[in-house]
Parts: structure tokens; C-alpha cells; sequence
């Protein structure tokens, strides 16, 4: 059976509501057991947005642009319009009579969790369903784009250690929320960490899920490799490299975690530039990168003329003897214009030293994590700081002007403003 078809009965066949992916969120729920009500109650407040909440007819969406592609160029992902309410939302189209088997597989899985996820970190489908020969997955549009596409765009040398923070704990609330359903997510890294226009702080990268739940029992360890993981190797643990007999768990999410902190920091991926195979001796043998900053890179190399040569790995061989604190991840003032001579808190050093245990056994778990003394420095919601903590840059919002795809007329500027956004990768 095609999966055309597959899902098409899957809408139409009023015997299989309790199965069904895509329909309405209250039928959805009302077939959800007792024991995942508690999971969820654990680490999010009830929301409205889920899937089934927008109408699943083509017509209810006015397509505004084409913002990306992807699976291949069979997956165009466009800013649309919900003519209901008027909200912009970013619609994916896959071809699915193009689609590989493998690909098919890929889609039911992350279109299966999605139904089954409701958290506020967690980017929400607002609807699926089948638009001719097309899948149509609308999901809301984030205005200030993914966390990579602002280190690209504003903040190539990294964030501050603040606004890092509040990235950071909003990936742990997914996390934390995606562990208790009994997930491994897999794909940890700043381009899957979306940020709305009020600075709602979102996961996506749903793809490489993968559930410990075999045959009604939660696994141990599974030994599973990531599907279509080339562009995740450098944040993938080295338990799940080395795929060995011991398997991994929730906690090769946590490793994760920690090599996204310090591309937030540093402004680039640790490993990044290494071939597969030494990248995974590295891993295997213990090293670990660290956050770039005076007490991590020599101070014959901050005094030198400002260079990234010293940073282009990521990985660190110490403290620097004799380095003077300051807060925060601000330089200091007597930077010279070197682009690491900042300094980060010890306990931003530390949150990042548990994530990055070799054994582990070692790493905290996503709750213990989230009360980790590196958040206390987060006072107000993150709808109030980001914004000002993301400064200068804007929420792409200004619409005005814009027509459907077909006209060229207005949205030169949109175009322009949705240019530094790195669409392919969000994943959705």
C-alpha cells in the first residue's frame, strides 16, 4: 500500500479514529492511556495548538513563498497565510508519489511522534493531511528563525552566556519532556532549536526520534543508527558512534546538549572539520571540547592579531594559567579585538563539563539538569528577554504587501528578510 493511500484511509475511516495520525486532537486524546496523561502532566501545561487544530483543506492556506527545500528538493516548504485567522504559518509540500520507500518510513515515524507529542518546547504540527498528490505538514512559522541561523546571520563568535541559557533550558524542557515519553531524540544541535517572534523557545528535528518502548516494554539500551545522519556526526555521543553491543540511551541526548552549548558559545560545531573516522577516535578517546574563552585558550594567543585559527576544532587542552573572570561571556575590555577574549562562568563551564562525559553514566539527566545552578542567572520569562537579548536583530513580522506565489508583486523585501534563514535544516 502506498503511503498515499495509507494516510488518505487513515482520514477517512472512522473505525481507525483511535489510530489515526492525523485527526482531530480531541479524538486523539481521548484514546491516550493514563499513564502518558501523567507523563505529559510532568512537564507541560495543557495547549491549543496541536495537531488538529487548523483545517485540513489547501484552500484555508494562502501560499505566500517558497522559504526552502528539501528530502531530495521532493519537500518545498512555503510561508503561508491561514486564511481563518489570518496567521502565517510555514507549510511543508512533499511529493509523495516521488518518495523512496525509505523516505515513506522516514515520514511516518516523525508524522506517528508529532501526533503523539504535546509540550510547549516542542515545535507543534498544526495539521497533516493530503492535498492532491502532495503531504502538507503545518507547523507555525518562528519569526527569528532557527538558533544556527542567528549565530550565521549576528553572532558568529557566539551568543552571551545569558541568552544561552535560556536556549539551553528550553531545549532541556523538551528534552526532559521527550525522555519521560520514553524517546531518544538524536539530533540535538542549534539549527532544530526555533525561536518565535515573543521568544518562545521550540525543538524540532522530529525525524531521528526513536523510541526505547519495544513490545510494551521500555528498553534498556537501544542500538538503532540514526537514519540521514551525515549533517548530525559532529553532535551524535560516541555511544552512539561506536554502535557496540552496550547500545545507548536518553543520555547520548545529553552529550548532545553539550556539544550544542558550546556551538552557541563559540559560534561554531566542535569536530565540525574532522573526517568521520577521527572524529570518532576523538570521541572515543576522551576528548572533550570546551567553551572558548580566557581560561580555555592560551594568553599568548589573545594577545595576538584576532584570528579563529586557534578555534577551528573546538577542542580545548585546558584552563589558561593566570586568566581574570569576568561575567557572563562578555569580553573584557581589554579584548584587542580577539573574538574569544571573554570569560564564561564557572558554572557555564561546569554545566558543560557534565553534558560532555565520556561514560554515560556520568551525565545528569535532563530534570537534574534543568535546576543546574547555570540557570539561576535567569530572572524574567524568556517572551521578555529574548527579544532584547537577541538585539539587533528583528522577528521577521512585516507581511505587508505580500501576494500568493504566483505574483512577483511584493515580496522582494520579505524574500530579502527570509534570505539569512537556514530552512532546509529546521527540519520542522
Amino acid at each position: 500500500m502506498s503511503f498515499l493511500r495509507w494516510v488518505t484511509e487513515k482520514l477517512s475511516v472512522e473505525s481507525l479514529r483511535d489510530l489515526d495520525l492525523f485527526g482531530e486532537q480531541a479524538q486523539g486524546l481521548s484514546h491516550r492511556n493514563a499513564h502518558e496523561d501523567r507523563q505529559e502532566s510532568l512537564t507541560s501545561p495543557p495547549r491549543r495548538d496541536t495537531m488538529g487544530s487548523f483545517l485540513h483543506d489547501s484552500g484555508s492556506y494562502e501560499l505566500l513563498t517558497v522559504i526552502g527545500r528539501g528530502l531530495d528538493d521532493l519537500m518545498t516548504v512555503n510561508l503561508a497565510r491561514y486564511r481563518p485567522t489570518g496567521e502565517h504559518v510555514a507549510i511543508r509540500r512533499i511529493d509523495m508519489e516521488s518518495c523512496t520507500n525509505d523516505m515513506v518510513t522516514y515520514l511516518q515515524s516523525e508524522l506517528h511522534v508529532s501526533k503523539l507529542f504535546h509540550h510547549t518546547s516542542i515545535l507543534p504540527y498544526k495539521s497533516v493531511f493530503i492535498a492532491e498528490n502532495e503531504l502538507w505538514v503545518i507547523t507555525p512559522f518562528m519569526a527569528y528563525g532557527s538558533a544556527r541561523d542567528l549565530i550565521c546571520s549576528h553572532f558568529a563568535d557566539g551568543m552571551t552566556e545569558l541568552t544561552i541559557a535560556y536556549l539551553l533550558l528550553g531545549i532541556l524542557r523538551a528534552l526532559e519532556y521527550i525522555h519521560h515519553m520514553g524517546y531518544v531524540h538524536r539530533s540535538v544541535k542549534a539549527s532544530h532549536v526555533l525561536i518565535s517572534a515573543d521568544g518562545q523557545v521550540c525543538m524540532s528535528g522530529l525525524r531521528s526520534i526513536f523510541s526505547l518502548i519495544r513490545h510494551g516494554q521500555r528498553a534498556r539500551v537501544v542500538h538503532d543508527f540514526p537514519q540521514y545522519s551525515v549533517k548530525v556526526l559532529p553532535w551524535l555521543s560516541p555511544e552512539v558512534l561506536q554502535q557496540n553491543l552496550e547500545g545507548y540511551d536518553f543520555r547520548s541526548d545529553i552529550y548532545s546538549l553539550g556539544i550544542t552549548a558550546c556551538e552557541l558559545a563559540n559560534g561554531h560545531v566542535p569536530f565540525k572539520d574532522m573526517p568521520a573516522t577521527q572524529m570518532l577516535l576523538e570521541k572515543l578517546n576522551g576528548t572533550v571540547p570546551c567553551l572558548l574563552d580566557t581560561t580555555t585558550i592560551p594568553p599568548e594567543e589573545l594577545s595576538m592579531t584576532p584570528s579563529r585559527s586557534g578555534a577551528d576544532s573546538g577542542i580545548c587542552e585546558g584552563p589558561g594559567a593566570g586568566s581574570v573572570r569576568h561575567s557572563n561571556g562578555e569580553p573584557s575590555s581589554s579584548s584587542g579585538g580577539h573574538p574569544y577574549n571573554r570569560t564564561f562562568s564557572p558554572h557555564f563551564h561546569a554545566f558543560v563539563e557534565l553534558c560532555l562525559q565520556r561514560d554515560p553514566e556520568k551525565r545528569p539527566s535532563a530534570t537534574t539538569l534543568t535546576g543546574h545552578p547555570f540557570f539561576k542567572q535567569i530572572k524574567r520569562r524568556p517572551s521578555e528577554a529574548l527579544p532584547e537579548l537577541l538585539r539587533p536583530v528583528t522577528p521577521i513580522t512585516n507581511f505587508e504587501g505580500t501576494q500568493p506565489q504566483d505574483s512577483h508583486s511584493g515580496l522582494a523585501s520579505l524574500e530579502s528578510g527570509l534570505s539569512h534563514l537556514e530552512v532546509d535544516d529546521w527540519d520542522f
